[in-house]
């Protein structure tokens, strides 16, 4: 029988003094989380716990914050590195509303060459989960792609602008700014629509979908996997179509389980292993879609409110070093240790695999609020177990200053 996790009071005073500042009842708040009154009573006074990230997403979303801010994971900065990441996310944001290609753009850009050069870096550091270095890169990269796209190259530049809109989501979606990932998924919908390229339209889809159930619009993430999915199945021959169609059913799987939709959510995972089966291990356009990252995301759908001894077992069977990239192996060790917390009695490995999961990528560990929830209910356990140190200094890194 899976522990219940303890409640945590900070959650519960976070609800109560947002919910005040709004004026609602009790009862008001709680319905438009979509949860009973006494429910949300038992939250904010601190006798349950948000047993997920998917409850804690729709109470979020009620009180119109992000889950970030209701978990306590918006600390200060512990490092340089992740400080410039969060500095970055303002001059990112200007830059994506400054590249409307409705509008005409100013100044010259570089030789196509350099740029695409250039999306190449900002991939590599996202795929490294070096969010810093990605939001540090991204902005002037994306108004010089905006200016060429006027130029003789604009097809190029066009598919280009594509790839780092998408990056740029991805980067501010993992930085806890879901909005913002939402407005750079819109902008490679834009520069997908402009090319004509139906694979792009379909990368701009994934985008999409997946800001928007970040931003806990669940059904809206659904409806945009789904009817891109529609499309691009008639299109598999074209280089692309079947990685990201295969990554448009992840995401539809994901936005199913949003929606508690548990066999739905089964039933699209089982679509993208198929079309993992016939793709086998691939990079394309940078989706790492094939076997391995199917298995990482059925784990990270299991994980809250599935089968977290399913989770451990697929991890068992699953080799993460298939994706050389940190930011799909840090799920896969971040989510296994979520899985051993919640079976219990075995904290030793959790905290393993956390510390893993930090050695391969700390700026996305030490800003995820999961992983901050993760270790509060290990230190409630096992302040006086062993690894108590190692899982105090890894908290330390996350909330020091």
């Amino acid at each position: 029988m899976t522990p219940r996790r303890s409640a945590d009071p900070a959650v519960g005073e976070q609800m109560r003094l947002r919910r005040l500042l709004r004026g609602w009842s009790v009862r008001y708040a709680a319905s438009r989380a979509g949860v009973s009154h006494a429910t949300w009573s038992r939250i904010e006074r601190g006798l349950q716990a948000a047993d997920n990230r998917f409850m804690l997403a729709d109470i979020a979303g009620a009180l119109e914050c992000a889950p970030a801010d209701l978990a306590g994971a918006g600390v200060p900065a512990p490092d340089r590195a992740i400080a410039a990441a969060r500095a970055g996310v303002l001059g990112l944001r200007r830059a994506l509303i400054d590249i409307d290609l409705t509008e005409p753009s100013a100044g010259s850009a570089p030789p196509v060459a350099e740029l695409a050069r250039r999306v190449a870096l900002a991939d590599s550091l996202h795929q490294a989960c070096d969010y810093a270095g990605a939001a540090r890169l991204l902005p002037d990269l994306l108004r010089d792609l905006h200016t060429e796209t006027a130029g003789p190259d604009h097809r190029e530049a066009l598919r280009l602008l594509c790839d780092a809109t998408s990056i740029a989501s991805s980067v501010l979606r993992s930085l806890g700014h879901p909005a913002d990932a939402w407005l750079a998924a819109q902008r490679c919908r834009d520069a997908a629509d402009a090319s004509g390229d139906p694979v792009l339209r379909g990368l701009a889809a994934y985008a999409l979908a997946r800001a928007a159930t970040a931003c806990g619009s669940h059904q809206r993430g659904q409806t945009i996997a789904e009817r891109a999915v529609e499309d691009l199945g008639r299109l598999l021959g074209r280089g692309g179509g079947p990685e990201i169609l295969g990554s448009l059913h992840l995401v539809a799987a994901l936005a199913s389980r949003c929606r508690r939709q548990l066999d739905d959510s089964r039933g699209w995972l089982t679509e993208a292993a198929g079309l993992a089966h016939h793709t086998g291990e691939a990079n394309t356009m940078g989706m790492f879609f094939g076997p391995t990252n199917v298995d990482i995301w059925r784990m990270s759908i299991e994980v809250d409110d599935g089968d977290p001894a399913r989770v451990v077992e697929i991890a068992r069977r699953t080799d993460p070093a298939a994706i050389p990239a940190g930011v799909r192996q840090v799920f896969y060790y971040a989510d296994t240790a979520r899985a051993l917390t919640r079976i219990g009695g075995r904290d030793r490995e959790a905290i393993r695999f956390l510390l893993t999961a930090e050695r391969i990528a700390p700026q996305h560990v030490r800003t995820s609020g999961e992983v901050a929830e993760t270790i509060r209910v290990l230190l409630d356990r096992s302040r006086r177990q062993a690894g108590g140190t190692e899982l105090r200094g890894l908290s330390e890194r996350m909330q020091a200053g």
